[in-house]
């Protein structure tokens, strides 16, 4: 069969048959010939057709197709199969990004009790000594320290925050505001005295395991403050009040305010 393309390609070129268009890459196209005998094909003259052809060019499958066939030599097996590409470029592998968004409001707790009178703190009768037997230089004084604790198992922010604790009336601590007349040289009507507060925390804007916090007022400070970070603990308040030993104390109702302020920055 070879034989058919020596020489005559440029005299029979018009008889070639045209691909049909892939309409994607590699489809199904196969044509098979297969046959014995002697073909007259013009221009060319008898041509001898021996044995099998697979997948010929178009110019020998035309051959095929225009004169040896029709002229009863041989036989054809033509498979052909074909699809619509895919709509764009194929993507094995696709990426979605989701972007998940929602907010956390700021927001800062501390359980005192369940009513407002869980925050009255007395200290009850604040001892003076009052045996007639004191020396003068002692008598009325405090017989000891006035103390008071205070805890919450629940006391935190969730964001960065300020702890704060202040002090109403300041350095001089409980005052006795109806105390009458006294003389300022043996008696005081006020009794200072300090703030300590303990919890687990940290640091502002550290990323970190929670430690020991804590924030003192002392019996010479008005207020004072820490920052931190988000954090949620117990919280222990001390109050101490050191024994007045320096004066004696005016007679009558002593009392201040301590106020503890946790606010998200």
């Amino acid at each position: 069969m070879k034989k058919i393309l020596s020489g005559t390609v440029a005299a029979i070129a018009l008889i070639a048959v045209a691909t049909p268009a892939a309409a994607q890459t590699n489809p199904t196209n196969q044509r098979h010939y297969a046959g014995t005998g002697t073909v007259n094909v013009p221009f060319i003259g008898p041509v001898t057709i021996s044995g099998t052809d697979t997948n010929p060019s178009n110019f020998v499958a035309g051959l095929y197709d225009d004169y040896v066939l029709p002229a009863g030599v041989g036989t054809r097996y033509r498979a052909q199969a074909d699809a619509p590409s895919d709509s764009e470029t194929a993507t094995p592998t696709v990426n979605v990004a989701f972007n998940l968004s929602g907010t956390v409001n700021k927001d800062c707790s501390f359980y005192s009790g369940n009513g407002a009178s869980a925050t009255n703190i007395s200290f009850g009768v604040i001892g003076v000594r009052t045996g007639n037997n004191e020396n003068v230089n002692s008598a009325f004084e405090m017989v000891g320290p006035a103390e008071a604790n205070i805890d919450t198992l629940t006391a935190g922010c969730n964001f960065n925050n300020e702890v704060v604790i202040t002090k109403n009336n300041g350095t001089n601590g409980l005052v006795n505001s109806a105390a009458g007349g006294y003389d300022t040289n043996q008696f005081q009507a006020n009794i200072p005295y300090s703030v300590n507060a303990t919890w687990t925390g940290v640091a502002l804007n550290a990323v970190t395991t929670g430690s020991g916090q804590s924030l003192n007022v002392s019996t010479t400070q008005n207020n004072n403050l820490i920052s931190q970070g988000a954090w949620r603990s117990r919280m222990d308040i001390d109050i101490v009040a050191p024994a007045v030993t320096s004066k004696g104390l005016v007679a009558g109702t002593y009392s201040g305010t301590t106020t503890l302020t946790l606010r998200a920055l």
